[in-house]
């Protein structure tokens, strides 16, 4: 009798890991140890749980514990940390949370998914009160608890203490968002919405580092429109105040503040794989091969622990993402129920909506990073009309395109337009491009869908790729 299936995680890759491989086999006993009380649930989701378009943690959660165990069959643990791995002997050390004997499982096969956890930066007052991160459904719930006592409190009632103020008729209070990436972009958005004067601080000299500066400069603009106040090239040095936040300290000066948002990036959690002799890449999440299995045999990494190939390069790269995590997990619950499946590889394709403005990327934009990765790049930035110029509606699409000079293989795009005006699907045409390595002059001829009230007879990309096209010609 083989041993079991188990899993250390019970989120995206975990829990696609563990039903995949009992779908494919469902003689094969898969064991799932998760830390926390939730399981397959939607971090995405919580910048809207917070900002109140969501109205409980519980829409998030895709499937029930109780529907892993009674329905999949999926010996589900709850409330049990992994503590160590013993790869000679092939089993794990888990503790129940509740305080009870420690439990010594044994595998064939283990998946390491463990997911990431949020950066705290290194400055002074991360630790006092009214400072939060949102790497949980447990952060969800602390901040959206905040958002309700501060609206009902109204601690700062000066209709005039800020332009946010416009939200409500009385103005809750200042807060600050540390970081201009996609949780402190989105939670600056939340907290704006619900009465908040927002002060956005970005070390940086734009926001969204991965996209284009056009992109960057335009989502700027808008969230200035929404009365946010950005902070570009501010380095934020400390968080004042006596047991409770009460100040940015900064470069530039102080700013008062009543909340702290910590939006500053995450970082893979690989402490258990470490002590288990399991190698990390030189992004510093987990090493994996094409399968997604680390270099200690039958001991899979899937998820926002592990690296990825990256689809222009073939490099290892961590890209933390919810797609990425879940087609890898469901790779590897593919192979160890028996047939051998490849994660494949990743563009770093994303998106984001940022009050009335949606933004996507994919590829390689960085010019620095295309050379070192021996490229040429040529890029080109278009405006073009989302849809028919005599349609009564629509806007504008902005596309930034990169490609190699000497082949004109497309390495990489970002595209921003009005929500709803499609710059985000329209950057799947891009993505297809990477994925064939086709060049910008394939990309030119691509049939793509055209109607007045979706598109112009040349979509927006195909206008960037004739752009581009031209300047390499």
């Amino acid at each position: 009798m083989t041993e079991p299936f188990v899993v250390v995680g019970g989120d995206a890759a975990g829990m696609s890991a563990a039903s995949k491989a009992k779908r494919d086999d469902p003689d094969l006993e898969v064991v799932v140890f998760e830390k926390g009380e939730w399981v397959s649930y939607g971090a995405c989701g919580l910048p809207y749980y917070v900002k109140g378009e969501i109205q409980s943690l519980e829409a998030l959660v895709s499937v029930t514990p109780e529907e892993f165990r009674e329905e999949r069959g999926i010996n589900l643990r709850t409330g049990h940390e992994v503590v160590a791995i013993d790869p000679d002997g092939q089993t794990v050390t888990a503790e129940p949370l509740d305080g009870g004997e420690p439990i010594v499982q044994s595998y064939d096969h283990l998946l390491l998914a463990t997911g990431a956890e949020a950066v705290v930066p290194s400055i002074d007052g991360t630790d006092r009160e009214g400072v939060y991160t949102l790497g949980s459904m447990s952060d969800g719930k602390e901040l959206r608890e905040y958002v309700a006592r501060a609206r009902t409190r109204k601690s700062f009632q000066q209709p005039d203490r800020g332009p946010a103020c416009r939200y409500l008729e009385d103005c809750v209070g200042p807060v600050a968002v540390v970081g201009g990436g996609y949780v402190g972009l989105e939670m600056a958005e939340a907290l704006a919405a619900n009465g908040f004067e927002v002060n956005v601080f970005q070390r940086g000299d734009r926001l969204l580092n991965g996209f284009s500066e056009a992109t960057s400069e335009a989502v700027a603009d808008h969230l200035r429109e929404e009365d946010v106040l950005v902070h570009l090239g501010t380095d934020v040095l400390e968080l004042t105040g006596d047991d409770a936040v009460e100040a940015v300290v900064t470069d530039e000066g102080r700013i008062d503040v009543e909340m702290v948002l910590l939006g500053t990036g995450v970082r893979p959690r690989t402490a258990l794989a470490e002590a288990a002799g399991i190698d990390l890449g030189e992004t510093g999440a987990i090493a994996t091969d094409a399968y997604c299995e680390t270099n200690v045999p039958d001991v899979y990494a899937a998820g926002d622990c592990a690296e990825a190939a990256h689809t222009v390069t073939g490099d290892p790269v961590y890209v933390p993402l919810a797609l990425t995590a879940n087609r890898h997990g469901r790779a590897v619950g593919q192979t160890v129920a028996g047939t051998p499946t490849e994660g494949g590889s990743v563009a770093g394709t994303a998106a984001i909506k940022v009050f009335d403005v949606e933004a996507a990327r994919t590829g390689i934009l960085d010019h620095e990073e295309a050379t070192a990765a021996g490229f040429d790049p040529v890029t080109k930035t278009i405006d073009a009309n989302s849809r028919a110029g005599y349609y009564p509606e629509g806007g504008t699409v902005t596309v930034t395109l990169t490609a190699d000079r000497q082949t004109g293989r497309v390495l990489g795009g970002s595209l921003v337009s009005e929500y709803g005006e499609g710059a985000v699907h329209r950057s799947h045409a891009i993505v297809g491009a990477l994925e064939e390595e086709a060049t910008v002059f394939d990309l030119e001829d691509y049939d793509l869908a055209y109607a007045p009230p979706f598109n112009t007879t040349w979509d927006p990309v195909l206008v960037a790729a004739k752009v581009l096209s031209g300047t390499l010609r």
